[in-house]
C-alpha cells in the first residue's frame, strides 16, 4: 500500500491518477481549491481517501495540508504535484497579474507542496516526488509563452531537485503529458486580452496546435502509465505521456544542436584567451 498527496484532484490527471491509487488499495489525500468536488471519492472509497482544501498559492496553508495528510496516514510515498493551468496570450499581450498568478499556480505552488513534504520523505528515507510537466516544458510554441515559462522553470527546479535528494532515496519524476482532453485549456484557462496586431500570428498558432492535436489522448488511459511510474524501482527523470512528445522533442532538440554546433567558433572565441 501507498500513500498518496495529490494536488488539483478534482479534474484531469489528478482525479485519474487519485481513482487509480485508490481502486488498488492505496491511501490518497485528495486536494482541491472546493473540497466539494472530492465528495463522490470519499463515499466510494471511505477512509482510503482524504479530502483537504487547499490553494497550492498559500505557502502556510501548503505546509498545515502536507502535515495534515501525513499525521492522519503516518507517511507519504508519492507527492503529486497535478495542480495548474494553461495561460494564453501573446507576450506583449500579457497582464502584470496574468503572468504572476501563472508562475504562483504552476510553479511555485509545486515548490511550496515540494518544500512541505520533503522533511517526512527524509525522515522517512524514501519516496516519490511526481511533477505535473508537459511537452511545453521542453519545447516552446506561440500564444502560451507564460505556460512555457512555468513548466520550463519547473523542470530545471525539478532536475536540481533531483540531485539534491537522491542521497535520501526520494525520487523525482517529470510527467511531460501531450495533449489531453483535459480542463488546461478549458474553463480553467487564462486568455489575456488580445491584439490584433497578432491576430496572424494567433491563426497560425491555432493551425499548427491543431495539426499536432489530431487526436488528443484520454486522460483515463494514464493510470496504469502512472502506477508504471511510481512502481518502478528506478523511475525515469523524465516520461512522456501520449502519442506526439517524442518526435516534437527529437525535432526541436535536433535543430538546437545544429545551431549551437554551428555558432561553435563564435562561443569558443567568446571564451577568450587563456593565461
Amino acid at each position: 500500500m501507498k500513500t498518496w498527496f495529490i494536488t488539483g484532484s478534482s479534474r484531469g490527471f489528478g482525479r485519474e491518477w487519485a481513482v487509480a491509487a485508490l481502486e488498488r488499495g492505496d491511501q490518497v489525500a485528495a486536494t482541491a481549491r472546493d473540497t466539494g468536488s472530492l465528495q463522490d471519492l470519499q463515499r466510494t472509497y471511505g477512509d482510503a481517501v482524504l479530502p483537504l482544501r487547499l490553494d497550492v498559492t498559500d505557502r502556510q496553508a501548503a505546509f498545515e495540508t502536507v502535515k495534515a495528510a501525513h499525521e492522519r496516514f503516518g507517511r507519504l510515498d508519492v507527492v503529486v504535484n497535478n495542480a495548474g493551468y494553461g495561460q494564453f496570450g501573446m507576450v506583449e499581450e500579457l497582464s502584470e497579474r496574468q503572468a504572476r498568478d501563472q508562475m504562483e499556480t504552476n510553479l511555485f505552488g509545486a515548490l511550496w507542496v515540494t518544500q512541505a513534504a520533503l522533511p517526512y520523505l527524509r525522515e522517512q528515507g524514501n519516496g516519490h516526488i511526481v511533477q505535473v510537466s508537459s511537452i511545453g516544458g521542453i519545447s516552446a510554441f506561440a500564444n502560451i509563452g507564460m505556460y512555457h515559462a512555468s513548466k520550463w522553470a519547473l523542470e530545471g527546479l525539478s532536475q536540481a531537485l533531483a540531485d539534491e535528494v537522491a542521497g535520501f532515496g526520494i525520487h523525482v519524476t517529470l510527467v511531460e503529458p501531450a495533449g489531453y482532453s483535459t480542463d488546461w485549456s478549458g474553463p480553467s484557462a487564462g486568455h489575456a486580452t488580445t491584439l490584433a496586431a497578432y491576430d496572424g500570428v494567433r491563426e497560425e498558432a491555432a493551425r499548427l496546435r491543431a495539426g499536432r492535436q489530431r487526436s488528443q489522448g484520454d486522460p483515463a488511459a494514464t493510470r496504469e502509465a502512472i502506477l508504471r511510474v511510481v512502481d518502478a524501482d528506478e523511475p525515469p527523470l523524465r516520461v512522456f505521456f501520449g502519442d506526439g512528445p517524442l518526435a516534437i522533442a527529437k525535432a526541436d532538440y535536433e535543430r538546437r544542436l545544429a545551431t549551437w554546433q554551428a555558432w561553435e567558433p563564435v562561443s569558443v572565441a567568446a571564451h577568450g584567451s587563456s593565461t
